[in-house]
């Protein structure tokens, strides 16, 4: 049953992904208990959802709360959110890691080609001191995968890793560097001085400060990298540990998703409220989470375009007190 679930999410298209969801929406419902309970609160079950826009999304905190999983198993792995010192953080219990690495392999491959034909170094500082991130086992299987001498992880390195990257450029070797955007900015402030304008190098950032640094707007920081290492565009990475697909943006912020993701936006006030376009709280489609919730409600604001692409706007305002909330209040009120 598993490989018949991974063999239909990976083969899936943009035109066949909505059947695909309503298909793994009824088989959740029956499997998780605790997307069950909360489908029946909020009145939203098999017999009442025939499109994509009555799926209950549920909310992202319920990872924090909740072992959110399809049935009872040994997860091979739990990964878990960074957060901030004190929060609780969100767990997402893994089944099965070669589902995960086929997952975020394919979407790469459909982004940016085969990882063999890149020099991939992550500059993931925070992530590294944990060994429970999604992100850090995400880029260390495309390192893994692109073979490459000096691929790898680069901790507070900056004046190694400035002199790498200029041995790649003066090679012309196809190169990403994969930075949480507190790294980033710190690398391009030793990087600027006297580091030559890169030419065969992508840099893509994955969000997170982390309390490092003062919180920039993506237009903000994206001008400052793209200043320091003299590059026409920033690309981004938008995932999270509650997921197992990642979206893709080559630039100015707008994300791409592979076939078995979609982004639906709802309404702040009315959560049950779905949208096919227009700014709003972001709910993910992510088909991958078969063993988990492939329906969620994320605190994340964004705004969708009409063809799929979307951008995301910051986290909601006051999100204890509105939206999300609402639902998990439903929830736990409902006997």
């Amino acid at each position: 049953m598993n490989r018949q679930w991974k063999d239909k999410i990976l083969a899936v298209s943009h035109n066949e992904m909505e059947d695909l969801a309503l298909e793994i929406f009824q088989y959740q419902y029956a499997q998780n208990q605790v997307y069950r309970e909360y489908a029946d609160a909020v009145g939203k079950t098999p017999s009442t959802v025939n499109s994509i826009y009555q799926i209950p999304f549920l909310p992202i905190r319920f990872f924090k709360s909740h072992a959110v999983q399809n049935g009872s198993f040994e997860p091979e792995v739990v990964f878990e959110s960074s957060g901030t010192t004190g929060a609780v953080a969100s767990r997402h219990y893994i089944k099965d890691t070669i589902l995960y690495k086929d997952v975020f392999s394919k979407a790469f491959r459909q982004f940016y080609g085969e990882p063999a034909d890149w020099c991939i170094i992550g500059l993931l500082p925070s992530y590294l001191e944990r060994n429970n991130s999604s992100l850090v086992f995400m880029v260390d299987e495309l390192i893994k995968q692109s073979g490459h001498p000096s691929s790898g992880f680069y901790l507070n390195e900056y004046d190694r890793l400035k002199e790498v990257i200029g041995e790649l450029e003066q090679k012309a070797k196809p190169t990403l560097l994969i930075g949480v955007t507190f790294g980033l900015l710190d690398f391009a402030e030793v990087y600027v001085q006297g580091g030559q304008p890169l030419k065969h190098t992508t840099i893509i950032e994955t969000g997170g400060m982390k309390g490092r640094r003062k919180e920039m707007v993506r237009e903000e920081m994206h001008a400052v990298l793209k200043e320091a290492f003299k590059v026409p565009f920033i690309h981004s990475e938008y995932g999270m540990t509650e997921l197992l697909s990642q979206a893709w943006s080559f630039g100015n912020g707008v994300f791409n998703t592979p076939p078995w993701m979609k982004i639906i936006v709802r309404d702040e006030e009315d959560p049950f409220h779905l949208q096919q376009q227009g700014t709003g709280a972001i709910n993910i489609i992510d088909l991958g989470n078969i063993h988990s919730c492939s329906f969620i409600a994320t605190d994340d604001l964004g705004r969708l375009h009409a063809d799929g692409q979307f951008e995301v706007l910051g986290r909601m305002d006051n999100s204890d007190l509105r939206g999300c909330s609402l639902m998990v209040t439903h929830y736990a009120s409902t006997p």
